[in-house]
């Protein structure tokens, strides 16, 4: 029975380097939560899992790099960004309203915010499995992580937590 799952994930600092320590915090603790528990499956790849993930852009895509266990390639997609960037964009505005409102709003209104910034990552998630489709199948779960490590690939310096 294969083991379709993440057992690590590798960030290519020449292409994706971290913009600071924070950048480089939030990355790690991205990572830990993926590699923690996750569902990873890649569509009709027989031997099936565990898999090694390297995460790279190239050309303003971002690619994955899947290898199996023993580190041999077994699969490479190249992933568009353009589609998340509205959502990635929202989702760091709504990020930003939620610290700012930590720091001075009622508990209702951080609930409301809350509510609105767990809506926005979950758009971003589906949109991430919508985008794997017929390739890479993730639970929500792993979907909502690895949006997560998408966002903090993106931002620099200013990644949200979930």
């Amino acid at each position: 029975m294969a083991d379709d799952r993440l057992i690590s994930v590798d960030i290519d600092q020449e292409s994706l380097a971290a913009n600071g320590p924070d950048a480089e915090h939030e990355r790690r603790v991205a990572i830990f939560d993926l590699l923690e528990r996750n569902s990873f499956k890649l569509i009709g790849h027989e031997a099936g899992g565990p898999y090694r993930l390297l995460l790279q852009q190239v050309d303003r895509k971002l690619v994955f790099d899947i290898s199996n266990e023993a580190g041999e390639k077994v699969y490479t997609y190249l992933f568009s960004l353009s589609p998340f960037r509205g959502v990635i964009r929202d989702y760091f505005m709504i990020c930003e309203s939620y610290h700012d409102a930590i720091r001075g709003s009622t508990p209702m209104q951080i609930e409301a915010i809350d509510m609105a910034r767990r809506g926005i990552h979950n758009e971003g998630s589906d949109l991430l499995r919508e985008r794997f489709e017929d390739k890479i199948e993730v639970d929500i779960e792993t979907s909502r992580r690895l949006f997560t490590l998408v966002c903090s690939l993106h931002s620099g310096t200013q990644t949200p937590t979930v």
